[in-house]
Protein backbone atom coordinates (compact mmCIF):
# COMPACT_ATOMS: atom_id res chain seq x y z
CA UNK A 1 0.00 0.00 0.00
CA UNK A 2 2.80 2.38 -1.08
CA UNK A 3 0.04 4.27 -2.77
CA UNK A 4 -1.67 5.63 0.10
CA UNK A 5 1.08 7.25 1.87
CA UNK A 6 1.49 9.20 -0.78
CA UNK A 7 -2.14 9.99 -1.07
CA UNK A 8 -2.05 11.56 2.31
CA UNK A 9 0.74 13.86 1.37
CA UNK A 10 -1.00 14.94 -1.51
CA UNK A 11 -3.69 15.59 0.07
CA UNK A 12 -1.58 17.55 3.16
CA UNK A 13 0.05 19.35 0.49
CA UNK A 14 -3.27 20.78 -0.82
CA UNK A 15 -4.29 21.67 2.47
CA UNK A 16 -1.13 23.60 2.73
CA UNK A 17 -1.47 25.27 -0.24
CA UNK A 18 -4.95 25.90 -0.15
CA UNK A 19 -4.57 27.44 3.54
CA UNK A 20 -1.36 29.65 2.26
CA UNK A 21 -3.75 30.52 -1.12
CA UNK A 22 -7.00 32.05 1.35
CA UNK A 23 -4.61 34.25 3.33
CA UNK A 24 -2.83 35.15 0.40
CA UNK A 25 -6.23 36.08 -1.23
CA UNK A 26 -7.33 38.24 1.77
CA UNK A 27 -4.42 40.07 2.30
CA UNK A 28 -4.81 41.51 -1.19
CA UNK A 29 -8.80 41.84 -0.61
CA UNK A 30 -7.59 43.87 2.62
CA UNK A 31 -4.64 45.94 0.44
CA UNK A 32 -7.27 46.96 -2.11
CA UNK A 33 -10.18 48.11 0.31
CA UNK A 34 -7.61 50.11 1.88
CA UNK A 35 -6.17 51.88 -1.08
CA UNK A 36 -10.16 52.76 -1.14
CA UNK A 37 -9.89 54.75 1.93
CA UNK A 38 -6.98 56.94 1.40
CA UNK A 39 -6.72 59.21 4.26
CA UNK A 40 -7.22 62.50 2.36
CA UNK A 41 -11.11 60.88 1.50
CA UNK A 42 -11.13 60.77 5.45
CA UNK A 43 -14.21 63.17 6.33
CA UNK A 44 -12.12 63.82 9.34
CA UNK A 45 -9.76 65.08 6.76
CA UNK A 46 -12.23 66.85 4.95
CA UNK A 47 -13.23 68.88 7.78
CA UNK A 48 -9.72 70.15 8.57
CA UNK A 49 -9.11 71.19 5.49
CA UNK A 50 -12.27 72.75 4.70
CA UNK A 51 -11.87 74.46 7.99
CA UNK A 52 -9.05 75.89 7.03
CA UNK A 53 -10.12 76.74 3.61
CA UNK A 54 -12.74 79.04 5.26
CA UNK A 55 -10.84 82.80 5.94
CA UNK A 56 -12.27 85.86 7.59
CA UNK A 57 -13.26 89.06 5.32
CA UNK A 58 -14.74 92.29 6.36
CA UNK A 59 -18.11 91.12 4.77
CA UNK A 60 -18.40 87.74 6.86
CA UNK A 61 -16.60 84.20 6.03
CA UNK A 62 -15.49 83.03 2.51
CA UNK A 63 -15.11 79.39 1.63
CA UNK A 64 -11.86 78.36 -1.10
CA UNK A 65 -13.92 77.29 -4.36
CA UNK A 66 -11.81 74.05 -4.29
CA UNK A 67 -12.97 73.30 -0.80
CA UNK A 68 -16.74 73.86 -1.67
CA UNK A 69 -16.17 71.45 -4.71
CA UNK A 70 -15.00 68.93 -2.53
CA UNK A 71 -17.97 69.04 -0.84
CA UNK A 72 -20.34 69.27 -3.96
CA UNK A 73 -19.15 65.91 -4.86
CA UNK A 74 -19.69 63.97 -1.35
CA UNK A 75 -23.29 65.46 -0.75
CA UNK A 76 -21.78 67.36 2.73
CA UNK A 77 -22.89 70.38 4.28
CA UNK A 78 -21.00 71.95 6.44
CA UNK A 79 -21.65 74.86 9.30
CA UNK A 80 -19.07 76.98 11.03
CA UNK A 81 -19.19 77.88 14.74
CA UNK A 82 -17.83 80.89 16.18
CA UNK A 83 -15.34 80.34 19.26
CA UNK A 84 -16.89 83.22 21.58
CA UNK A 85 -20.28 83.51 20.93
CA UNK A 86 -21.20 79.62 20.37
CA UNK A 87 -23.39 80.61 17.32
CA UNK A 88 -23.36 79.56 13.97
CA UNK A 89 -22.21 82.46 12.33
CA UNK A 90 -21.56 80.65 8.42
CA UNK A 91 -23.00 77.66 6.18
CA UNK A 92 -23.35 76.23 2.98
CA UNK A 93 -26.31 76.73 0.96
CA UNK A 94 -27.50 72.58 0.84
CA UNK A 95 -28.18 73.32 4.94
CA UNK A 96 -31.02 70.96 5.89
CA UNK A 97 -34.37 71.90 8.08
CA UNK A 98 -34.16 72.13 11.71
CA UNK A 99 -30.23 73.05 11.69
CA UNK A 100 -29.94 74.46 15.07
CA UNK A 101 -28.10 78.35 15.26
CA UNK A 102 -26.60 78.18 18.69
CA UNK A 103 -24.42 75.42 20.28
CA UNK A 104 -23.31 75.02 23.79
CA UNK A 105 -20.29 72.65 24.94
CA UNK A 106 -22.37 69.84 25.57
CA UNK A 107 -23.58 70.42 21.86
CA UNK A 108 -20.16 70.63 20.29
CA UNK A 109 -19.19 67.62 22.01
CA UNK A 110 -22.37 64.98 20.90
CA UNK A 111 -20.75 67.01 17.37
CA UNK A 112 -17.31 65.77 17.58
CA UNK A 113 -18.89 62.37 18.56
CA UNK A 114 -21.62 61.32 16.51
CA UNK A 115 -24.67 63.03 14.62
CA UNK A 116 -26.69 65.43 14.02
CA UNK A 117 -30.41 65.47 12.59
CA UNK A 118 -29.54 61.83 11.67
CA UNK A 119 -26.38 62.78 10.14
CA UNK A 120 -22.80 62.12 10.08
CA UNK A 121 -20.72 64.57 11.18
CA UNK A 122 -17.49 65.59 11.36
CA UNK A 123 -15.08 68.40 13.12
CA UNK A 124 -12.37 70.78 11.75
CA UNK A 125 -11.04 73.77 13.58
CA UNK A 126 -9.00 77.72 12.55
CA UNK A 127 -8.38 80.58 14.38
CA UNK A 128 -12.19 81.60 14.46
CA UNK A 129 -13.98 78.79 15.10
CA UNK A 130 -14.98 75.16 14.40
CA UNK A 131 -15.89 73.34 11.44
CA UNK A 132 -18.83 70.89 11.25
CA UNK A 133 -19.06 69.02 8.29
CA UNK A 134 -22.42 66.50 7.70
CA UNK A 135 -22.69 63.94 5.35
CA UNK A 136 -25.69 62.10 3.63
CA UNK A 137 -27.41 59.57 6.47
CA UNK A 138 -26.48 55.98 4.72
CA UNK A 139 -22.49 57.47 4.06
CA UNK A 140 -20.83 56.87 7.41
CA UNK A 141 -21.16 54.56 10.01
CA UNK A 142 -19.48 56.13 14.00
CA UNK A 143 -19.56 54.57 17.33
CA UNK A 144 -20.66 56.63 19.28
CA UNK A 145 -18.29 54.88 22.28
CA UNK A 146 -14.95 54.48 21.31
CA UNK A 147 -13.96 52.90 24.81
CA UNK A 148 -12.10 49.66 24.70
CA UNK A 149 -9.90 47.88 27.83
CA UNK A 150 -6.47 48.46 27.54
CA UNK A 151 -5.40 45.07 27.92
CA UNK A 152 -7.79 43.83 25.38
CA UNK A 153 -6.10 46.64 22.65
CA UNK A 154 -2.60 45.58 24.01
CA UNK A 155 -2.90 41.68 23.53
CA UNK A 156 -5.04 42.00 20.26
CA UNK A 157 -1.97 40.83 18.42
CA UNK A 158 -1.52 37.51 20.09
CA UNK A 159 -5.20 37.34 20.35
CA UNK A 160 -5.85 37.24 16.50
CA UNK A 161 -2.94 35.46 16.09
CA UNK A 162 -4.04 32.59 18.23
CA UNK A 163 -7.33 32.73 16.90
CA UNK A 164 -5.75 32.11 13.60
CA UNK A 165 -3.23 29.27 14.61
CA UNK A 166 -6.70 27.66 16.01
CA UNK A 167 -8.93 28.17 13.02
CA UNK A 168 -5.69 26.39 10.60
CA UNK A 169 -5.85 23.37 13.65
CA UNK A 170 -9.12 23.16 13.21
CA UNK A 171 -9.47 23.37 9.07
CA UNK A 172 -6.87 20.89 9.52
CA UNK A 173 -8.29 18.49 11.51
CA UNK A 174 -11.91 18.42 9.99
CA UNK A 175 -9.52 18.11 6.71
CA UNK A 176 -7.75 15.00 7.68
CA UNK A 177 -10.90 12.98 9.02
CA UNK A 178 -12.47 14.08 5.71
CA UNK A 179 -8.65 12.22 3.84
CA UNK A 180 -8.62 9.66 6.40
CA UNK A 181 -12.55 8.72 5.73
CA UNK A 182 -12.02 8.38 2.04
CA UNK A 183 -8.84 6.70 2.13
CA UNK A 184 -10.27 4.15 4.19
CA UNK A 185 -12.95 3.92 1.53
CA UNK A 186 -9.94 3.92 -1.07
CA UNK A 187 -8.06 1.17 0.70
CA UNK A 188 -10.01 -1.72 -0.64
CA UNK A 189 -10.15 -0.99 -3.71
CA UNK A 190 -6.26 -0.66 -4.11
CA UNK A 191 -6.25 -4.05 -2.43
CA UNK A 192 -8.74 -5.39 -5.20
CA UNK A 193 -7.08 -3.58 -8.14
CA UNK A 194 -3.37 -5.06 -6.86
CA UNK A 195 -5.55 -8.28 -6.48
CA UNK A 196 -6.43 -8.47 -10.13
CA UNK A 197 -2.94 -7.65 -11.46
CA UNK A 198 -1.41 -10.80 -9.54
CA UNK A 199 -4.70 -13.14 -10.93
CA UNK A 200 -5.86 -13.40 -7.53
CA UNK A 201 -9.72 -13.92 -6.61
CA UNK A 202 -11.17 -10.53 -5.53
CA UNK A 203 -14.16 -9.62 -3.14
CA UNK A 204 -14.43 -6.08 -2.42
CA UNK A 205 -17.46 -4.50 -0.38
CA UNK A 206 -20.12 -2.78 -1.79
CA UNK A 207 -20.70 -0.29 0.20
CA UNK A 208 -19.38 3.62 0.35
CA UNK A 209 -19.17 6.12 -2.26
CA UNK A 210 -16.98 3.98 -4.19
CA UNK A 211 -19.76 0.67 -4.62
CA UNK A 212 -20.05 1.32 -8.07
CA UNK A 213 -16.37 0.62 -7.80
CA UNK A 214 -16.24 -1.94 -5.99
CA UNK A 215 -18.86 -3.99 -7.95
CA UNK A 216 -17.17 -3.49 -11.16
CA UNK A 217 -13.58 -5.01 -9.59
CA UNK A 218 -16.05 -7.93 -8.03
CA UNK A 219 -17.20 -8.70 -11.90
CA UNK A 220 -13.91 -8.04 -13.52
CA UNK A 221 -12.11 -10.55 -11.11
CA UNK A 222 -15.03 -12.80 -11.70
CA UNK A 223 -14.42 -12.76 -15.30
CA UNK A 224 -10.92 -12.99 -15.46
CA UNK A 225 -10.76 -16.21 -13.12
CA UNK A 226 -13.92 -17.98 -14.96
CA UNK A 227 -11.19 -17.19 -18.24
CA UNK A 228 -8.12 -18.96 -16.21
CA UNK A 229 -10.19 -21.62 -15.14
CA UNK A 230 -11.22 -22.16 -18.88
CA UNK A 231 -7.55 -21.92 -20.17
CA UNK A 232 -5.82 -23.79 -17.85
CA UNK A 233 -8.69 -26.93 -18.60
CA UNK A 234 -8.07 -26.36 -22.36
CA UNK A 235 -3.94 -25.99 -21.76
CA UNK A 236 -4.39 -28.98 -19.59
CA UNK A 237 -6.25 -31.13 -22.57
CA UNK A 238 -3.33 -30.08 -24.62
CA UNK A 239 -0.53 -31.19 -22.61
CA UNK A 240 -2.74 -34.43 -22.30
CA UNK A 241 -3.22 -34.84 -25.94
CA UNK A 242 0.38 -34.21 -26.60
CA UNK A 243 1.24 -37.23 -23.74
CA UNK A 244 -1.29 -39.48 -25.82
CA UNK A 245 -0.54 -38.83 -28.98
CA UNK A 246 3.35 -39.42 -28.30
CA UNK A 247 2.43 -42.43 -26.28
CA UNK A 248 0.76 -43.91 -29.14
CA UNK A 249 3.16 -43.46 -31.89
CA UNK A 250 5.78 -44.80 -29.93
CA UNK A 251 4.75 -48.47 -30.72
CA UNK A 252 4.36 -48.60 -34.81
CA UNK A 253 7.28 -46.11 -35.20
CA UNK A 254 9.70 -48.49 -32.98
CA UNK A 255 8.62 -50.97 -35.20
CA UNK A 256 9.09 -49.61 -38.43
CA UNK A 257 12.32 -48.34 -37.82
CA UNK A 258 12.91 -52.01 -36.69
CA UNK A 259 11.90 -53.45 -40.36
CA UNK A 260 13.52 -50.89 -42.31
CA UNK A 261 17.27 -51.51 -40.15
CA UNK A 262 16.55 -54.94 -41.35
CA UNK A 263 15.55 -54.07 -45.20
CA UNK A 264 18.50 -51.45 -45.14
CA UNK A 265 21.22 -55.23 -44.21
CA UNK A 266 18.88 -57.45 -46.09
CA UNK A 267 21.00 -58.83 -48.54
CA UNK A 268 18.15 -60.06 -50.83
CA UNK A 269 17.31 -56.42 -52.16
CA UNK A 270 19.20 -54.77 -54.26
CA UNK A 271 21.34 -51.35 -53.67
CA UNK A 272 18.52 -48.71 -54.85
CA UNK A 273 16.00 -50.93 -51.92
CA UNK A 274 18.47 -50.94 -49.43
CA UNK A 275 19.26 -46.88 -49.86
CA UNK A 276 15.27 -46.58 -49.89
CA UNK A 277 15.11 -48.38 -46.56
CA UNK A 278 17.95 -46.46 -45.18
CA UNK A 279 16.21 -43.29 -46.32
CA UNK A 280 13.19 -44.38 -44.61
CA UNK A 281 15.21 -45.21 -41.04
CA UNK A 282 16.98 -42.14 -40.71
CA UNK A 283 13.54 -40.07 -41.52
CA UNK A 284 11.95 -42.30 -38.61
CA UNK A 285 14.54 -41.33 -36.77
CA UNK A 286 14.26 -37.88 -36.91
CA UNK A 287 10.44 -38.48 -36.28
CA UNK A 288 11.38 -40.04 -33.34
CA UNK A 289 13.65 -36.97 -32.04
CA UNK A 290 10.69 -34.72 -32.74
CA UNK A 291 8.77 -36.53 -30.78
CA UNK A 292 10.90 -36.40 -27.90
CA UNK A 293 11.38 -32.91 -28.51
CA UNK A 294 7.48 -32.44 -28.19
CA UNK A 295 6.90 -34.12 -25.06
CA UNK A 296 10.17 -32.57 -23.53
CA UNK A 297 9.12 -29.02 -24.50
CA UNK A 298 5.72 -29.80 -23.40
CA UNK A 299 7.07 -30.52 -19.80
CA UNK A 300 9.24 -27.43 -19.69
CA UNK A 301 5.77 -25.41 -20.94
CA UNK A 302 3.90 -26.38 -17.72
CA UNK A 303 6.77 -26.85 -15.31
CA UNK A 304 6.65 -30.65 -15.35
CA UNK A 305 9.84 -31.75 -16.06
CA UNK A 306 12.50 -31.91 -13.10
CA UNK A 307 15.62 -29.23 -13.19
CA UNK A 308 18.29 -30.67 -11.19
CA UNK A 309 21.04 -27.74 -10.70
CA UNK A 310 24.34 -28.61 -10.37
CA UNK A 311 27.83 -27.47 -10.84
CA UNK A 312 29.09 -28.47 -14.19
CA UNK A 313 31.71 -27.72 -15.96
CA UNK A 314 30.35 -26.56 -19.37
CA UNK A 315 33.67 -26.68 -21.24
CA UNK A 316 33.35 -31.10 -20.12
CA UNK A 317 29.85 -30.77 -21.20
CA UNK A 318 29.97 -29.52 -24.80
CA UNK A 319 33.05 -31.40 -25.86
CA UNK A 320 31.27 -34.57 -25.05
CA UNK A 321 27.91 -33.56 -27.37
CA UNK A 322 30.61 -32.47 -29.96
CA UNK A 323 32.52 -35.70 -29.80
CA UNK A 324 28.90 -37.55 -29.77
CA UNK A 325 28.70 -35.69 -33.43
CA UNK A 326 31.54 -36.34 -34.74
CA UNK A 327 31.48 -39.67 -34.07
CA UNK A 328 28.35 -40.63 -35.86
CA UNK A 329 29.20 -38.35 -38.88
CA UNK A 330 30.66 -41.18 -41.13
CA UNK A 331 31.19 -38.79 -44.20
CA UNK A 332 32.55 -35.95 -42.91
CA UNK A 333 29.72 -34.11 -44.56
CA UNK A 334 29.19 -31.89 -41.10
CA UNK A 335 32.82 -31.07 -39.47
CA UNK A 336 33.14 -29.54 -36.25
CA UNK A 337 35.59 -27.11 -35.08
CA UNK A 338 35.84 -27.23 -31.86
CA UNK A 339 36.63 -23.24 -31.27
CA UNK A 340 37.27 -23.11 -27.63
CA UNK A 341 40.03 -21.31 -26.28
CA UNK A 342 43.13 -23.66 -25.69
CA UNK A 343 43.65 -22.36 -22.56
CA UNK A 344 40.23 -22.71 -21.24
CA UNK A 345 39.96 -25.68 -19.10
CA UNK A 346 36.60 -25.31 -16.72
CA UNK A 347 33.59 -22.82 -17.28
CA UNK A 348 31.52 -23.73 -13.97
CA UNK A 349 27.97 -23.13 -14.33
CA UNK A 350 24.87 -24.33 -12.17
CA UNK A 351 22.94 -26.45 -14.47
CA UNK A 352 21.30 -29.71 -15.39
CA UNK A 353 23.93 -31.59 -17.54
CA UNK A 354 21.79 -33.37 -19.48
CA UNK A 355 19.23 -30.34 -20.22
CA UNK A 356 22.14 -28.07 -21.71
CA UNK A 357 23.89 -31.05 -23.94
CA UNK A 358 19.84 -31.70 -25.44
CA UNK A 359 20.65 -28.11 -26.13
CA UNK A 360 23.63 -27.86 -27.87
CA UNK A 361 22.89 -30.94 -29.68
CA UNK A 362 19.66 -29.30 -31.14
CA UNK A 363 21.52 -26.46 -31.73
CA UNK A 364 23.89 -28.28 -34.06
CA UNK A 365 21.21 -30.86 -35.45
CA UNK A 366 19.60 -27.60 -36.48
CA UNK A 367 22.61 -26.52 -38.82
CA UNK A 368 22.89 -30.33 -40.23
CA UNK A 369 18.90 -29.85 -41.24
CA UNK A 370 18.95 -26.83 -42.86
CA UNK A 371 22.38 -27.26 -45.05
CA UNK A 372 21.41 -30.89 -46.93
CA UNK A 373 24.44 -29.77 -49.11
CA UNK A 374 26.92 -29.69 -46.04
CA UNK A 375 28.15 -27.24 -43.60
CA UNK A 376 31.13 -27.04 -40.97
CA UNK A 377 29.95 -26.49 -37.56
CA UNK A 378 31.42 -24.42 -35.17
CA UNK A 379 31.28 -25.03 -31.37
CA UNK A 380 32.94 -22.43 -28.32
CA UNK A 381 32.82 -21.93 -24.81
CA UNK A 382 33.74 -18.76 -23.47
CA UNK A 383 33.67 -16.88 -20.22
CA UNK A 384 32.78 -13.32 -20.42
CA UNK A 385 32.02 -10.85 -17.06
CA UNK A 386 30.24 -13.46 -15.23
CA UNK A 387 28.77 -15.35 -18.32
CA UNK A 388 29.44 -18.28 -19.61
CA UNK A 389 28.57 -18.35 -23.43
CA UNK A 390 27.84 -21.32 -25.63
CA UNK A 391 27.80 -20.64 -29.26
CA UNK A 392 26.96 -22.89 -32.00
CA UNK A 393 27.49 -21.14 -35.68
CA UNK A 394 28.08 -22.66 -39.10
CA UNK A 395 29.01 -21.52 -42.80
CA UNK A 396 25.81 -23.07 -44.57
CA UNK A 397 22.87 -20.87 -46.21
CA UNK A 398 22.11 -18.65 -43.05
CA UNK A 399 19.27 -16.71 -42.70
CA UNK A 400 17.88 -13.50 -43.21
CA UNK A 401 17.57 -10.50 -41.53
CA UNK A 402 13.84 -10.16 -41.59
CA UNK A 403 13.66 -13.96 -40.74
CA UNK A 404 16.15 -13.84 -37.71
CA UNK A 405 14.25 -11.08 -36.52
CA UNK A 406 11.16 -12.83 -36.70
CA UNK A 407 13.13 -15.92 -35.01
CA UNK A 408 13.55 -13.58 -31.94
CA UNK A 409 10.44 -12.08 -31.42
CA UNK A 410 7.88 -14.32 -33.25
CA UNK A 411 6.02 -16.81 -30.48
CA UNK A 412 5.70 -20.97 -31.18
CA UNK A 413 2.90 -22.44 -32.21
CA UNK A 414 2.98 -24.35 -28.90
CA UNK A 415 1.48 -20.77 -27.46
CA UNK A 416 -1.80 -20.21 -27.03
CA UNK A 417 -1.67 -17.33 -29.51
CA UNK A 418 -4.47 -16.39 -32.69
CA UNK A 419 -2.08 -14.78 -34.44
CA UNK A 420 -0.62 -18.19 -36.24
CA UNK A 421 1.09 -16.52 -39.32
CA UNK A 422 3.86 -15.18 -37.29
CA UNK A 423 4.63 -18.33 -35.35
CA UNK A 424 7.29 -19.35 -37.22
CA UNK A 425 9.63 -21.30 -35.78
CA UNK A 426 10.21 -25.06 -34.83
CA UNK A 427 10.53 -27.27 -31.73
CA UNK A 428 14.76 -27.05 -31.97
CA UNK A 429 14.53 -23.44 -31.12
CA UNK A 430 11.86 -23.64 -29.08
CA UNK A 431 13.08 -25.94 -26.62
CA UNK A 432 16.76 -24.18 -26.66
CA UNK A 433 14.71 -20.91 -25.68
CA UNK A 434 12.61 -22.96 -22.83
CA UNK A 435 16.17 -24.50 -21.49
CA UNK A 436 17.83 -21.49 -21.44
CA UNK A 437 14.46 -20.18 -19.47
CA UNK A 438 14.83 -22.85 -16.86
CA UNK A 439 18.45 -21.98 -16.18
CA UNK A 440 17.66 -17.73 -15.94
CA UNK A 441 19.07 -17.75 -18.98
CA UNK A 442 18.77 -16.36 -22.41
CA UNK A 443 19.81 -17.14 -26.08
CA UNK A 444 20.88 -14.68 -28.90
CA UNK A 445 20.05 -15.43 -32.46
CA UNK A 446 21.95 -14.00 -35.55
CA UNK A 447 24.14 -14.17 -38.34
CA UNK A 448 27.55 -16.08 -38.24
CA UNK A 449 30.86 -14.37 -38.67
CA UNK A 450 31.53 -17.58 -40.87
CA UNK A 451 28.34 -16.29 -43.18
CA UNK A 452 25.72 -18.92 -41.64
CA UNK A 453 23.42 -19.06 -38.70
CA UNK A 454 24.70 -18.36 -35.18
CA UNK A 455 22.93 -19.21 -31.90
CA UNK A 456 24.61 -18.27 -28.01
CA UNK A 457 23.05 -19.37 -24.90
CA UNK A 458 24.30 -17.47 -22.30
CA UNK A 459 24.63 -18.70 -19.16
CA UNK A 460 25.25 -17.02 -15.22
CA UNK A 461 28.75 -18.54 -13.79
Amino acid sequence: MKSVPKLIKRFIGILLLSTVLILVLNIAVIFFIGLKQMPNSSPYAAADETASSLTKTDSGYILDSAAQKVLDQSHAWAIFIDNDTHRMVWHTDNLPDGIPSEYSLADVSSLTLGYLKDCPTYVGENDYGIMVLGYPADSYWKSMWPSWDYHFIADLPQTILIAFLCNIFLIFIIYITVVSRLIKSVNPIICGLNGLTSNEPVTVQEKGVFSELARCINQTSATLQAQDRQLKKRETARANWIAGVSHDIRTPLSMVMGYAGQLENAPSLSEDERKKAYVILKQSEKMSNLINDLNLASKLEYNMQPIHLQSQNAVALIRQVVVDFLNTDAESKYPIHWETDSELHSCIIQADGDLIKRAVSNLISNSINHNENGCSIYVCVQAEQNTCVISVEDDGVGASDEQIEKLNTASHYMVCDENITEQQHGLGLLLVKQIAASHNSRIVIGHSKYNGFAVSIILPL
